[in-house]
């Protein structure tokens, strides 16, 4: 099964390649993290969860919060994770929720050559 997950958070232009790795990728399940702004979010055609959560939350309660709400909707045993969009705290809260699960982690992007899988 092929899971994306991915921050839509701080960062210019980072939506698009959250759009973009939606779009162009065949995922069986997309979730979507992202403080309370982010939640407007929409692509029509492509169904996804949104998991929000406060950005000020100190790292552990973000981790610890994260890791009860991803825990129940991850279906398989590796993800397709982006983090192009974001702060370095929340990166590592997720990241740290993702391998408490645990799952396997496969950076993602969308390039000119198409979606990388790292």
């Amino acid at each position: 099964m092929t899971e994306l997950i991915a921050i839509l958070s701080r960062g210019q232009g980072t939506w698009g390649q959250v759009s973009g790795l939606m779009k162009k990728g065949e995922w069986e399940n997309v979730i979507l993290l992202g403080p309370s702004y982010a939640s407007n979010f929409k692509i029509e055609e492509i169904p996804f969860d949104f998991i929000e959560y406060d950005d000020n939350k100190p790292l552990v309660s973000l981790k610890e919060y994260l890791l009860k709400k991803l825990k129940p909707k991850i279906k398989g045993t590796e993800i397709a994770l982006s983090i192009a969009s974001g702060s370095g705290k929340e990166h590592m809260a997720l990241i740290s929720a993702l391998l408490s699960i645990p799952v396997g982690v496969r950076f993602t992007a969308l390039t000119k050559d198409g979606i990388v899988m790292m």
